[in-house]
């Protein structure tokens, strides 16, 4: 069973930046892609990014240009460099364990515990 735990939130300016890390570990080579979840009080969690095992990566309209997904492979790490954030980014980040199909990013629900995201006007 694959285990995903989150770090790397915390209480930010609006304009700065945070790198989120999601550190893998068990059965995490079951799945061919990751993604980067997030979840706004009052709201759906929403897909923010992915990046598949070939390297392959996609992102949500509102994060583009501001948010990078990354991974380091021997480290099993996944991280999100989120810069320009805006008060409408805050949110809990959950990682996500998944696969890439042809219509897109299917999550199969394994979930860290997630980190939570402030940005302050």
């Amino acid at each position: 069973q694959a285990q995903l735990v989150e770090s790397g939130g915390g209480l930010v300016q609006a304009g700065g930046s945070l790198r989120l890390s999601c550190a893998a570990s068990g059965s995490i080579d079951l799945f061919n892609a990751m993604a980067w979840y997030r979840q706004a009080p009052g709201k759906h969690r929403e897909l923010v990014a992915y990046i598949a095992s070939s390297g392959t990566t996609n992102d949500a309209d509102s994060v583009r240009g501001r948010f990078t997904i990354s991974r380091d492979i021997a480290k099993n790490t996944l991280f999100l460099q989120m810069n320009s954030l805006k008060p409408e980014d805050t949110a809990v980040y959950y990682c996500n364990a998944g696969t890439l199909l042809v219509l897109g990013y299917r999550n199969l629900e394994v979930w860290g515990q997630g980190t939570l995201v402030t940005v302050s006007s």
